[in-house]
C-alpha cells in the first residue's frame, strides 16, 4: 500500500521506520486511494 504525503504530495511506497516524509519532511502521511470509475445517470 502506497502513502502520499499531504503537504509535498509525493508519493511513498514502503512506509517502514520513519514518521516523516523522506522527501519533504512532513509528519501528515495518508493511504493513497486507488481510482474509481464513477457512474452518472442524466436526464
Amino acid at each position: 500500500m502506497a502513502y502520499v504525503c499531504v503537504q509535498c504530495g509525493k508519493k511513498i511506497k514502503q512506509l517502514e521506520n520513519f514518521v516523516r516524509c523522506p522527501y519533504c519532511g512532513g509528519r501528515i502521511l495518508v493511504k493513497g486511494r486507488p481510482n474509481i470509475a464513477r457512474e452518472y445517470q442524466t436526464d
